[in-house]
Protein backbone atom coordinates (compact mmCIF):
# COMPACT_ATOMS: atom_id res chain seq x y z
CA UNK A 1 0.00 0.00 0.00
CA UNK A 2 0.78 3.03 -0.85
CA UNK A 3 1.81 5.31 2.20
CA UNK A 4 2.16 8.46 0.81
CA UNK A 5 -1.95 8.30 0.70
CA UNK A 6 -2.09 8.77 4.54
CA UNK A 7 -0.25 11.41 4.92
CA UNK A 8 -1.71 13.40 2.22
CA UNK A 9 -5.45 12.33 3.21
CA UNK A 10 -5.54 14.71 6.07
CA UNK A 11 -4.45 16.94 4.08
CA UNK A 12 -6.82 16.92 1.62
CA UNK A 13 -9.73 16.73 4.47
CA UNK A 14 -8.44 19.98 6.04
CA UNK A 15 -8.20 21.58 2.42
CA UNK A 16 -12.16 20.43 2.22
CA UNK A 17 -12.89 21.74 5.42
CA UNK A 18 -11.59 25.14 4.66
CA UNK A 19 -13.82 25.28 1.32
CA UNK A 20 -16.47 24.24 3.69
CA UNK A 21 -15.96 27.03 5.82
CA UNK A 22 -15.13 29.48 3.05
CA UNK A 23 -18.20 29.21 1.47
CA UNK A 24 -19.96 30.01 4.50
CA UNK A 25 -21.95 33.01 4.94
CA UNK A 26 -20.49 36.03 6.58
CA UNK A 27 -23.17 37.73 8.62
CA UNK A 28 -22.47 41.42 8.40
CA UNK A 29 -20.19 43.14 11.27
CA UNK A 30 -22.56 45.82 13.52
CA UNK A 31 -20.56 48.98 14.62
CA UNK A 32 -19.93 49.34 18.30
CA UNK A 33 -21.68 51.82 20.05
CA UNK A 34 -21.25 55.69 19.22
CA UNK A 35 -19.17 56.85 21.79
CA UNK A 36 -15.80 57.72 22.57
CA UNK A 37 -14.26 59.70 25.72
CA UNK A 38 -12.01 62.45 25.94
CA UNK A 39 -9.81 64.68 28.32
CA UNK A 40 -9.60 67.68 28.07
CA UNK A 41 -8.09 69.46 30.90
CA UNK A 42 -10.23 68.94 34.36
CA UNK A 43 -13.10 67.85 31.81
CA UNK A 44 -14.35 64.78 30.77
CA UNK A 45 -16.27 64.81 27.05
CA UNK A 46 -17.98 62.15 25.94
CA UNK A 47 -18.97 62.02 21.99
CA UNK A 48 -22.28 60.66 21.39
CA UNK A 49 -23.21 59.79 17.80
CA UNK A 50 -27.05 60.10 17.06
CA UNK A 51 -26.57 58.57 13.42
CA UNK A 52 -26.25 60.09 10.11
CA UNK A 53 -28.21 62.18 7.38
CA UNK A 54 -27.89 62.42 3.79
CA UNK A 55 -28.01 66.19 2.49
CA UNK A 56 -28.30 67.11 -1.36
CA UNK A 57 -24.88 69.00 -2.22
CA UNK A 58 -27.17 71.50 -4.06
CA UNK A 59 -28.52 72.91 -0.67
CA UNK A 60 -24.77 74.41 -0.63
CA UNK A 61 -24.54 78.28 -2.18
CA UNK A 62 -22.12 80.58 -2.69
CA UNK A 63 -19.31 78.85 -4.68
CA UNK A 64 -19.92 77.23 -8.53
CA UNK A 65 -21.19 73.27 -7.72
CA UNK A 66 -18.33 72.06 -10.10
CA UNK A 67 -15.77 73.40 -6.99
CA UNK A 68 -18.39 72.04 -4.39
CA UNK A 69 -18.07 68.35 -6.10
CA UNK A 70 -14.50 68.51 -6.42
CA UNK A 71 -14.10 69.73 -2.39
CA UNK A 72 -16.33 66.45 -1.28
CA UNK A 73 -14.15 64.35 -3.82
CA UNK A 74 -11.13 65.64 -2.17
CA UNK A 75 -12.27 64.86 1.10
CA UNK A 76 -13.35 61.43 0.25
CA UNK A 77 -16.76 62.55 1.57
CA UNK A 78 -19.47 59.56 1.44
CA UNK A 79 -21.59 60.39 -0.97
CA UNK A 80 -24.78 58.22 -3.63
CA UNK A 81 -27.95 59.58 -5.02
CA UNK A 82 -29.69 60.61 -1.40
CA UNK A 83 -26.64 62.84 -0.87
CA UNK A 84 -23.65 63.58 1.23
CA UNK A 85 -23.00 61.66 4.40
CA UNK A 86 -23.63 64.01 7.82
CA UNK A 87 -23.01 62.87 11.32
CA UNK A 88 -25.34 64.16 13.80
CA UNK A 89 -23.46 64.26 17.15
CA UNK A 90 -24.28 65.54 20.72
CA UNK A 91 -21.79 65.96 23.65
CA UNK A 92 -21.80 64.92 26.66
CA UNK A 93 -19.05 66.84 29.44
CA UNK A 94 -18.20 65.91 33.04
CA UNK A 95 -16.98 68.09 35.75
CA UNK A 96 -17.08 66.31 39.05
CA UNK A 97 -20.33 64.68 39.15
CA UNK A 98 -22.10 67.20 36.87
CA UNK A 99 -23.33 66.40 33.97
CA UNK A 100 -23.91 68.66 31.02
CA UNK A 101 -25.28 67.99 27.57
CA UNK A 102 -24.95 69.80 24.48
CA UNK A 103 -27.82 68.73 22.07
CA UNK A 104 -30.13 65.97 22.09
CA UNK A 105 -30.20 64.46 18.63
CA UNK A 106 -33.05 64.46 16.69
CA UNK A 107 -34.80 61.25 18.47
CA UNK A 108 -37.58 60.11 15.92
CA UNK A 109 -37.96 63.65 14.24
CA UNK A 110 -36.08 62.31 10.88
CA UNK A 111 -36.39 59.19 10.27
CA UNK A 112 -34.41 55.94 11.38
CA UNK A 113 -31.07 56.66 10.40
CA UNK A 114 -30.74 58.70 13.67
CA UNK A 115 -31.91 58.48 17.24
CA UNK A 116 -29.18 57.58 19.06
CA UNK A 117 -28.26 59.74 21.59
CA UNK A 118 -29.58 58.18 24.54
CA UNK A 119 -29.00 54.49 23.95
CA UNK A 120 -24.98 55.67 23.37
CA UNK A 121 -25.35 57.63 26.61
CA UNK A 122 -26.58 54.65 28.39
CA UNK A 123 -23.19 52.47 26.49
CA UNK A 124 -21.06 55.03 27.84
CA UNK A 125 -21.99 54.18 31.36
CA UNK A 126 -24.90 56.96 32.02
CA UNK A 127 -28.22 57.22 32.65
CA UNK A 128 -30.35 59.62 31.08
CA UNK A 129 -31.42 60.22 34.57
CA UNK A 130 -27.98 61.38 35.82
CA UNK A 131 -28.10 63.87 33.08
CA UNK A 132 -28.42 67.72 35.06
CA UNK A 133 -28.31 70.46 32.48
CA UNK A 134 -29.44 69.98 28.30
CA UNK A 135 -27.39 73.15 27.05
CA UNK A 136 -29.16 73.85 23.42
CA UNK A 137 -27.33 75.27 20.64
CA UNK A 138 -30.51 76.14 18.70
CA UNK A 139 -34.05 74.54 18.57
CA UNK A 140 -34.03 72.58 15.29
CA UNK A 141 -35.29 69.23 15.13
CA UNK A 142 -32.13 67.48 15.01
CA UNK A 143 -30.63 68.83 18.38
CA UNK A 144 -33.68 68.97 20.49
CA UNK A 145 -35.84 66.10 19.65
CA UNK A 146 -33.80 64.17 21.67
CA UNK A 147 -35.28 65.50 25.05
CA UNK A 148 -38.04 63.46 24.68
CA UNK A 149 -38.39 59.78 24.26
CA UNK A 150 -40.52 57.47 21.69
CA UNK A 151 -43.44 57.55 24.45
CA UNK A 152 -43.49 61.15 24.45
CA UNK A 153 -41.83 61.39 28.31
CA UNK A 154 -38.65 63.73 28.98
CA UNK A 155 -35.88 61.35 28.17
CA UNK A 156 -34.01 63.27 30.81
CA UNK A 157 -36.48 63.66 33.76
CA UNK A 158 -34.16 65.51 36.09
CA UNK A 159 -32.15 68.29 33.77
CA UNK A 160 -32.68 71.73 33.18
CA UNK A 161 -32.69 72.66 29.93
CA UNK A 162 -31.38 76.13 28.50
CA UNK A 163 -32.54 77.53 25.24
CA UNK A 164 -31.16 81.22 24.14
CA UNK A 165 -33.63 83.81 24.51
CA UNK A 166 -33.68 84.60 20.83
CA UNK A 167 -34.17 81.09 20.00
CA UNK A 168 -37.18 80.51 22.46
CA UNK A 169 -39.17 83.64 21.53
CA UNK A 170 -39.21 83.03 17.93
CA UNK A 171 -39.42 78.57 17.71
CA UNK A 172 -41.69 78.68 20.81
CA UNK A 173 -44.08 81.60 19.77
CA UNK A 174 -47.12 80.39 18.19
CA UNK A 175 -47.81 84.07 16.42
CA UNK A 176 -44.26 83.60 15.00
CA UNK A 177 -45.57 79.44 13.70
CA UNK A 178 -48.75 80.93 12.31
CA UNK A 179 -47.07 83.56 10.22
CA UNK A 180 -44.38 80.87 9.26
CA UNK A 181 -44.28 79.36 5.54
CA UNK A 182 -46.45 76.22 5.67
CA UNK A 183 -43.29 74.52 4.89
CA UNK A 184 -41.70 75.39 8.12
CA UNK A 185 -44.33 75.03 10.42
CA UNK A 186 -43.49 71.47 10.98
CA UNK A 187 -40.35 72.69 12.71
CA UNK A 188 -42.30 75.23 15.03
CA UNK A 189 -44.13 72.25 16.13
CA UNK A 190 -41.56 69.63 17.03
CA UNK A 191 -39.96 72.27 18.99
CA UNK A 192 -42.82 73.15 20.87
CA UNK A 193 -43.98 69.78 21.74
CA UNK A 194 -40.06 68.72 22.81
CA UNK A 195 -39.70 72.02 25.08
CA UNK A 196 -43.38 71.61 26.59
CA UNK A 197 -42.85 69.35 29.28
CA UNK A 198 -39.66 71.44 30.46
CA UNK A 199 -41.31 74.01 30.48
CA UNK A 200 -44.81 72.67 32.30
CA UNK A 201 -42.41 71.67 35.09
CA UNK A 202 -40.20 75.00 34.96
CA UNK A 203 -37.18 73.05 34.16
CA UNK A 204 -36.59 75.64 31.05
CA UNK A 205 -34.29 78.37 31.16
CA UNK A 206 -34.10 81.15 28.61
CA UNK A 207 -30.85 83.08 28.17
CA UNK A 208 -28.96 85.52 26.79
CA UNK A 209 -25.41 85.37 25.57
CA UNK A 210 -23.75 86.58 28.72
CA UNK A 211 -25.55 85.21 31.42
CA UNK A 212 -24.31 82.52 33.93
CA UNK A 213 -24.58 79.31 32.61
CA UNK A 214 -24.01 75.43 33.78
CA UNK A 215 -20.20 74.74 34.44
CA UNK A 216 -19.15 78.40 33.91
CA UNK A 217 -19.71 77.59 30.41
CA UNK A 218 -20.05 81.02 28.13
CA UNK A 219 -22.61 81.63 25.63
CA UNK A 220 -21.28 83.26 22.63
CA UNK A 221 -23.29 84.53 19.62
CA UNK A 222 -23.49 83.04 16.67
CA UNK A 223 -26.69 84.00 15.52
CA UNK A 224 -27.85 83.36 11.91
CA UNK A 225 -28.00 79.57 10.82
CA UNK A 226 -31.41 80.25 13.41
CA UNK A 227 -32.25 83.86 15.28
CA UNK A 228 -30.97 82.54 18.50
CA UNK A 229 -28.09 80.38 17.69
CA UNK A 230 -25.39 79.91 20.86
CA UNK A 231 -21.74 77.70 20.74
CA UNK A 232 -20.83 76.97 24.50
CA UNK A 233 -17.52 77.61 25.36
CA UNK A 234 -15.55 75.81 28.41
CA UNK A 235 -12.78 76.51 29.69
CA UNK A 236 -9.94 78.76 28.34
CA UNK A 237 -7.27 78.78 25.99
CA UNK A 238 -5.29 75.39 25.09
CA UNK A 239 -8.03 73.50 27.32
CA UNK A 240 -11.11 75.36 26.37
CA UNK A 241 -13.70 73.67 24.29
CA UNK A 242 -15.78 75.10 21.77
CA UNK A 243 -19.16 73.33 21.00
CA UNK A 244 -20.08 75.28 18.06
CA UNK A 245 -23.70 73.61 16.86
CA UNK A 246 -24.47 74.19 13.71
CA UNK A 247 -21.51 77.45 13.03
CA UNK A 248 -20.84 75.24 10.01
CA UNK A 249 -22.70 71.61 8.28
CA UNK A 250 -20.10 69.97 5.18
CA UNK A 251 -16.23 69.80 6.44
CA UNK A 252 -15.20 69.24 3.43
CA UNK A 253 -17.02 72.54 1.80
CA UNK A 254 -16.70 75.18 4.44
CA UNK A 255 -13.37 74.49 5.96
CA UNK A 256 -11.67 75.40 2.29
CA UNK A 257 -14.23 78.07 1.64
CA UNK A 258 -16.26 79.54 4.86
CA UNK A 259 -17.97 81.55 2.54
CA UNK A 260 -20.23 78.49 0.94
CA UNK A 261 -23.63 78.87 3.37
CA UNK A 262 -26.27 76.53 3.27
CA UNK A 263 -30.37 76.16 2.57
CA UNK A 264 -30.95 75.80 6.21
CA UNK A 265 -29.18 79.14 7.27
CA UNK A 266 -32.13 81.36 8.40
CA UNK A 267 -30.03 84.81 7.76
CA UNK A 268 -27.05 84.16 5.34
CA UNK A 269 -24.98 86.96 5.88
CA UNK A 270 -25.39 86.51 9.85
CA UNK A 271 -24.33 82.98 9.59
CA UNK A 272 -21.60 83.17 7.24
CA UNK A 273 -20.42 86.84 9.21
CA UNK A 274 -20.68 83.83 12.41
CA UNK A 275 -18.44 81.27 10.90
CA UNK A 276 -15.91 83.41 9.82
CA UNK A 277 -15.46 85.26 13.34
CA UNK A 278 -15.22 82.13 15.15
CA UNK A 279 -13.26 79.68 12.89
CA UNK A 280 -10.57 82.78 13.33
CA UNK A 281 -10.74 82.62 16.58
CA UNK A 282 -10.72 79.20 17.29
CA UNK A 283 -7.54 78.68 15.22
CA UNK A 284 -5.73 81.66 17.18
CA UNK A 285 -7.04 80.63 20.97
CA UNK A 286 -6.47 76.49 19.55
CA UNK A 287 -9.29 75.55 21.59
CA UNK A 288 -11.08 72.16 21.15
CA UNK A 289 -13.79 72.45 18.63
CA UNK A 290 -16.94 69.86 19.15
CA UNK A 291 -19.28 70.43 15.78
CA UNK A 292 -22.80 68.71 15.75
CA UNK A 293 -22.10 67.66 12.35
CA UNK A 294 -18.79 66.62 11.42
CA UNK A 295 -17.23 63.76 11.59
CA UNK A 296 -17.81 61.29 14.72
CA UNK A 297 -16.46 61.96 17.20
CA UNK A 298 -17.13 65.63 15.78
CA UNK A 299 -13.55 66.74 18.36
CA UNK A 300 -10.53 68.25 16.97
CA UNK A 301 -8.61 71.90 15.85
CA UNK A 302 -9.15 74.41 13.61
CA UNK A 303 -6.14 74.99 11.46
CA UNK A 304 -5.85 78.47 9.67
CA UNK A 305 -4.47 78.00 6.25
CA UNK A 306 -4.65 81.29 4.75
CA UNK A 307 -4.82 80.09 1.49
CA UNK A 308 -7.39 80.97 -1.39
CA UNK A 309 -8.18 77.76 -2.12
CA UNK A 310 -8.23 76.94 1.54
CA UNK A 311 -8.69 78.74 4.45
CA UNK A 312 -9.13 76.65 6.82
CA UNK A 313 -8.34 73.04 7.64
CA UNK A 314 -10.17 70.24 10.25
CA UNK A 315 -7.37 68.29 12.40
CA UNK A 316 -9.67 65.60 13.77
CA UNK A 317 -8.45 64.57 17.40
CA UNK A 318 -6.72 61.63 17.73
CA UNK A 319 -7.81 58.08 19.70
CA UNK A 320 -6.13 57.52 22.90
CA UNK A 321 -6.39 56.52 26.44
CA UNK A 322 -7.80 58.85 29.19
CA UNK A 323 -5.69 59.35 32.33
CA UNK A 324 -5.47 56.65 34.75
CA UNK A 325 -8.52 56.32 37.28
CA UNK A 326 -11.01 57.32 34.75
Amino acid sequence: MDRSMFRLAPLALLAATACAFARTPVPAPAQVPGVQHHAIGALRLTSLYDGAVRLPPSILSGLEAERIDALLAEGHVPLDANGVQTAVNAFLIRSGDELVLVDTGAADCFGPGLGQVATHLRAAGYAPGQVDHVLLTHAHPDHLCGLLGTDGQPTYPNATVWLSRGDADYWLDLAQAAAAPEAARGAFALAQRAIAPYQATGRLQRFAPGDALPFGARALDTRGHTPGHVSYLFGQGREGLLAWGDVLHSHAVQFAQPQVTIEFDADRAAALASRQALLEQASREQWWVAGAHLPFPGLGHVRKEGRPERAYSWVPAEFGPLPAGE
